[in-house]
């Protein structure tokens, strides 16, 4: 006589449909997003060197070199920022302040702040929202387009979520962009920056993953024209230290007052 099999219990079913499922949906795209800002960004307060440098055909025409000291928001929101200019000397002693949306930048010769845009060109391709630290979680909304294949910036293939950001708020760096972050480990791998009518602006290669600040961090970014390949920035960082932020310095009335006695 035949024995009849019996169904499987709905638990058992469930377990069975849970694990045939891809791993990509048990993380949604805005907490790919957040993945890939940790990997980017401590969680406590620092300072780094940040050296640009242009290049246009092929040969460098200008270098920019800069210490940025990042304070972390305490409801884990958005990082503060200030800048200060160390060269060229035209530059130095320039700062600039990022604090909630405004943006300001410090010249010590007039002695006045006046508001900036993220936008604005710091060096070459390489804005002010491309040098302060940003949390893209906070000011963007994610949805996943494909898995996919790349070769990344040093020529290796990886296997990435491409991410589609639009911009929650007006004065996020850019209205929109993609990214493409490591599926194994999160890391962004790269990004394309997108104008309001959807032209390209630029493409930002993240490389040279390095120890850094508790984790694994990009130590450096190719930053390529969207009209014209040929002009290419390099962003470059290093000294990364944690460092005691103190709010005074992220004020706009004290920029006057400024002095980093460490340094």
């Amino acid at each position: 006589m035949q024995l009849q099999k019996k169904p499987l219990a709905p638990l058992c079913l469930v377990w069975l449909l849970l694990a045939a499922m891809p791993a990509s949906a048990a993380l949604d795209a805005q907490q790919i997003l957040k993945k890939s800002d940790e990997v980017r960004n401590p969680d406590r307060s620092f300072s780094l060197v940040t050296t640009l440098i242009s290049y246009k055909n092929g040969k460098q025409n200008d270098t920019s070199k800069l210490v940025l000291y990042s304070r972390a928001s305490p409801n884990g929101g958005q990082f503060r920022s200030l800048l200060r200019f160390i060269s060229p000397q035209r530059d130095a002693g320039k700062l600039t302040l990022k604090s909630g949306r405004d943006l300001w930048l410090y010249d010590p010769a007039s002695q006045a702040s006046v508001p900036i845009s993220p936008q604005q060109r710091l060096l070459g391709q390489a804005s002010n929202g491309d040098v302060v630290t940003a949390n893209w979680a906070e000011d963007y909304k994610a949805s996943l387009l494909a898995e996919e294949q790349i070769q990344d910036g040093e020529k290796q293939m990886r296997d990435c979520y491409h991410l589609h950001l639009v911009a929650t708020n007006p004065d996020a760096p850019y209205p929109s962009m993609d990214l493409w972050v490591d599926k194994n480990d999160f890391k962004s791998r790269k990004a394309e920056f997108y104008a309001v009518n959807g032209n390209l602006l630029k493409t930002t290669w993240y490389r040279r993953y390095e120890p850094a600040l508790g984790g694994v961090r990009p130590t450096e970014a190719v930053i390529i024209d969207g009209v014209n390949a040929q002009l290419v920035t390099v962003l470059r960082q290093q000294n990364f230290a944690w460092r005691d932020v103190p709010e005074a310095w992220l004020q706009r009335d004290y920029l006057a007052h400024f002095k980093d006695t460490e340094q």
